[in-house]
């Protein structure tokens, strides 16, 4: 990966969305962003925040936080720290 954030950002890559419920086939026009994903890379965080996510985080983010980007035909979000809402414990 050749993308590091700075500060308090962090690179996500979205978990797919859902491609059936209960048999029915939703297409892509109706699916919802996903509102979970996994931490690819983290900033250093800033003197006035830690970061306290860590790479291979599983975590849960707002319907509209970060900045989509795509790289190497892979979609990822670059959100900062304070826009992730919980750490998935699995």
């Amino acid at each position: 990966m050749n993308i590091k954030p700075l500060a308090d950002r962090v690179l996500v890559a979205p978990a797919p969305a859902e491609q059936k419920v209960g048999g029915i086939i939703i297409p892509d026009t109706v699916k919802e962003k996903p509102l979970r994903g996994k931490v690819i890379a983290v900033g250093k965080g800033t003197k006035d925040e830690e970061m306290v996510l860590k790479e291979g985080d599983e975590v849960l983010y707002g319907k509209y936080s970060g900045t989509e980007l795509e790289l190497d035909g892979e979609k990822y979000l670059i959100m900062r720290q304070s826009d992730v809402l919980a750490v998935i414990n699995s």
